[in-house]
């Protein structure tokens, strides 16, 4: 018995003072490790209230954005409106004779009326109108590819007109020269040579 009362105190000794020693292991490991927590939140806060600045700012931008291209889009409309009822003037137009052109031609002659123009009839005209081509001078200005363009848009009844005089002819009336238009015409077989 005696050696089973020996043996009963270091059964719980051994236990008490292993967990001493971890008790102490922990603490010096826990001061070792530790960090400064206050300072990781202060530098959070920070972070986060810029964070939160940057966010607001980026906002603030966007809406700024939207209403540039509002107003843009405005802008950009209210100029197409205008462009639109913009005529074209020439720096130095041209005065039209009506009185000339009526002499020589022996009937009233409508300024930039493109009927004029051998070979092209009302309905060759609203073609050309619909290209906003509606001036002596706009046509005078015309490639006759252009022309032949304008031509083909109103179908194959309009494919056999030849416009390759039309550009000149323009420009003879837009310059005022209704003699040579009126002699050139008269060799002319509807707008072709």
């Amino acid at each position: 018995m005696n050696a089973l009362a020996t043996q009963i105190p270091w059964c719980w000794i051994i236990p008490i003072i292993v967990g001493v020693i971890c008790a102490f292991l922990g603490y010096l490991l826990g001061r070792l490790f530790k960090s400064d927590n206050s300072g990781d939140k202060r530098e959070l806060d920070e972070l986060t209230s810029k964070l939160k600045s940057c966010e607001s700012q980026k906002n603030f931008l966007k809406s700024e954005l939207e209403a540039q291209k509002t107003k843009s889009f405005e802008l950009e409309k209210g100029l197409s409106s205008k462009n639109n009822n913009i005529t074209k003037v020439s720096v130095k137009e041209k005065s039209f004779d009506s009185a000339l052109a009526k002499t020589v031609f022996g009937k009233k002659i409508k300024h930039n009326d493109l009927k004029i123009i051998e070979g092209i009839g009302p309905k060759i005209e609203g073609l050309f109108h619909q290209f906003n081509i509606k001036t002596w001078k706009d046509l005078s200005e015309t490639s006759i590819e252009k022309c032949q363009e304008v031509l083909n848009s109103g179908g194959d009844r309009y494919r056999i007109h030849k416009p390759g005089t039309w550009p000149k002819q323009a420009k003879l009336a837009y310059d005022g020269k209704w003699k040579e238009l009126l002699e050139w015409q008269d060799k002319l077989d509807g707008g072709k040579i």
